[in-house]
């Protein structure tokens, strides 16, 4: 009932968020997920939709982000939840959803109150709701991060062929949210199933049992795209836009090093004309070519877009691009950042504290590997840290419950009628 409770009070923050700006626009990301939403939910399969709502409209093939959040959107959108606004209701039922989970997995990590703590600090950490009012894909991360992670420890408590077809299937869905989250299989599937405390032929068994299962789950939406594009797109086929976007000129030194610019991705030499496989391979070409060409910058670069994802590197001018160009509100960011600062140093203590229970940390590490990849590869901003914050969460609220724990076991001290001075009781 407390998790209940709890879940219901995420769900109200994040109504209140929407409240609070009830006539905002959809514009930029979540242009595209609100009207591809739609356009599916009324037949059109996955087109543009930028394109498809100018004058004449146009109808363009497009895979420029994984479709899970459209999907989800567009479940809505079926029963009638069409506008903006009730969509991003509906993202504040995911984030509810996204507490309860987080609640689940600290119980199965380190107990029911630890569970209880991990559920509150989702449900009222800017950094992760924050995305939710704004209706951005983010809102699936915590949900789907945490469902991995709640799978990932049941296996490891109760390792079974079942359970790694579950886990896989699991990951599988997750890829298809966030592509970058498909390295989790690499990272977490393989060495938990070859590691379990059962036989090696079982092992292996559920190593490549849960990694077909993963691969089935993924491989529909493959051979969609397959069918459609002209050259290979497997989830999406954004890579190349984001790579031009953060290779040039203006975010390789200067106040945006290690960001992105639209005017860099505008730039990129591309046939308008050609689908957008073929798009993305010339703007892909056209980054790579800057990047061999200042090599000399790179490491400086990439520390930089490190820094900005992980709040190292100016992170109050961070704090003001995400106010400026995501519409983040900005004082609530800057208690995201506070607290981020606080739940990382928790982290060490629930990091030392799980070691010592012998429970294994090294999930929540691959979910931090995972974001150190991604944000290396294209640039760093808070929002893509959402996955690394849910494990941040978990292992805080480990060492919140230790803390409490000795708080409420600690000896309290009385005054001895005999001796007539303080002793432990």
């Amino acid at each position: 009932m407390w998790l209940v409770a709890i879940s219901i009070m995420a769900f109200g923050i994040r109504l209140a968020t929407v409240l609070g700006r009830p006539d905002r626009k959809a514009g930029g990301d979540a242009y595209y997920f609100h009207y591809e939403a739609n356009l599916l939910a009324s037949g059109h399969g996955f087109i543009d939709p930028f394109l498809y709502y100018r004058h004449p409209p146009q109808v363009i093939q497009s895979a420029d982000w994984p479709p899970l959040f459209v999907f989800v959107l567009a479940a809505a959108a079926a029963v009638g939840v069409k506008t903006f606004f009730a969509q991003r209701v509906w993202c504040c039922v995911i984030g509810a959803a996204a507490a309860t989970v987080c609640g689940l997995t600290g119980r199965q990590m380190a107990g029911r109150r630890a569970g209880l703590i991990a559920a509150f600090l989702v449900a009222v950490y800017p950094n992760i709701w924050m995305s939710d009012e704004l209706a951005l894909s983010e809102t699936l991360t915590p949900l789907l991060v945490a469902v991995v992670l709640l799978c990932t420890y049941r296996f490891w408590k109760r390792p079974s062929v079942r359970g790694a077809l579950g886990l896989g299937a699991v990951m599988g869905v997750a890829a298809l949210g966030r592509d970058e989250l498909a390295l989790l299989i690499p990272l977490i599937l393989l060495p938990l199933t070859l590691m379990a405390r059962v036989s090696w032929r079982t092992r292996v068994a559920c190593a490549g049992l849960g990694t077909l299962a993963a691969l089935t789950v993924i491989a529909p939406w493959v051979g969609y795209n397959m069918s459609r594009f002209e050259k290979p797109v497997f989830i999406s086929s954004g890579l190349g836009i984001t790579l031009a976007s953060a290779n040039c000129d203006q975010t390789w030194s200067g106040e945006f090093e290690g960001y992105w610019s639209v005017t860099c991705a505008r730039r990129a030499p591309i046939d308008k004309h050609a689908d957008r496989s073929v798009q993305s391979a010339q703007a892909q070409s056209y980054a790579l070519h800057y990047i061999r060409t200042h090599e000399d910058r790179l490491l400086r670069v990439e520390l930089a877009r490190l820094g900005r994802a992980f709040g190292a590197f100016h992170p109050l001018a961070q704090v003001s691009l995400d106010s400026y160009v995501e519409t983040r509100p900005y004082r609530w960011a800057l208690v995201g950042l506070g607290m981020y600062y606080i739940l990382a140093a928790l982290a060490l203590g629930g990091t030392l504290r799980l070691r010592r229970r012998r429970v294994p940390v090294f999930p929540l590490v691959a979910v931090g590997i995972d974001v150190v990849a991604t944000v290396l590869v294209s640039f760093g901003q808070t929002r893509y840290r959402t996955a690394f914050e849910v494990a941040l969460v978990l292992l805080a609220a480990v060492q919140l419950d230790a803390m409490w724990g000795r708080l409420l076991h600690h000896p309290r001290r009385s005054l001895s009628p005999r001796m007539g001075r303080s002793t432990n009781t």
